[in-house]
């Protein structure tokens, strides 16, 4: 794929069905309430983007998602399974279909880019042939530019292709939800627009359901079919890009300024 190639987010459709519910859910560390009371549905093949300023629990809502962090109270359910009711193997079954994204990339730096992709491959796949990991390798890759880099270790790699890599390794195993945390942290003007497009191919081709956590309000313009915006804890607002960028509430269109 390549960036000129997406659609707009605005125009894709979700098909209806919940793949993510929140009802008053409620997280604290201590006498810090971070998530007070969040109600949130997520369809399908939806990209929400989550707004908010530093501290607000955004990272701790997308954590509490892929089960990193449990949630004190309220109902989270994800693919129609009640994350609190899960035991140990069947929360490690239903990770296997959340891709995350971490701000860092969180790659290997004594692996090459292939050592990189294969890793996910072996831990969860025992049986694959060498031939079927090889190929689920090169398609990864194709589908984020980075074919020729395959015998490349991640410190030859620029910020952007590390991040790229990152997006590869995670999507290999074709999560049905996909988690962003900051994606396109540190990067520059242009790279972060190529990253941003890359997200919404990957949504496109592969119909994943995708959360954007980001400062970055490009990157929210061009993936979002969805915005809510993080206050104390609570959803403040929710809406299109559209909306809210002209919303009555000044605190609301500061973000969109």
């Amino acid at each position: 794929m390549t960036p000129q190639a997406a659609v707009s987010a605005h125009d894709s459709k979700h098909d209806g069905r919940v793949v993510v519910e929140m009802d008053h859910l409620r997280k604290s560390f201590g006498n810090n309430r971070v998530l007070r009371d969040i109600h949130l549905v997520i369809h399908k093949g939806e990209s929400l983007v989550v707004l908010g300023q530093s501290g607000t629990g955004k990272s701790v809502l997308i954590k509490c998602i892929v089960g990193l962090i449990d949630h004190d109270d309220g109902k989270l359910a994800i693919l129609g399974q009640n994350i609190s009711e899960l035991r140990d193997q069947e929360l490690i079954d239903l990770r296997k279909k959340i891709g995350f994204l971490f701000q860092s990339a969180a790659l290997y730096d004594s692996m090459t880019v292939r050592e990189n992709l294969e890793f996910p491959l072996r831990r969860q796949l025992d049986s694959m042939s060498t031939e079927t990991l090889d190929s689920l390798v090169k398609e990864a890759l194709q589908n984020v530019g980075l074919a020729a880099a395959i015998d490349k270790t991640p410190s030859e790699l620029s910020g952007g292709m590390r991040k790229r890599l990152g997006l590869a390794r995670t999507l290999i195993l074709k999560p049905e939800i996909m988690l962003y945390d900051e994606p396109t942290t540190g990067l520059d003007p242009i790279t972060s627009k190529e990253i941003s497009r890359l997200i919404l191919e990957v949504q496109n081709k592969y119909d994943t359901t995708s959360i954007i956590i980001t400062h970055d309000i490009e990157c929210a313009r061009l993936t979002a079919n969805r915005i809510i915006v993080l206050k104390d804890g609570m959803c403040a607002a929710e809406g299109s890009f559209k909306d809210l960028a002209n919303s009555k509430d000044a605190w609301i269109r500061s973000f969109f300024e």
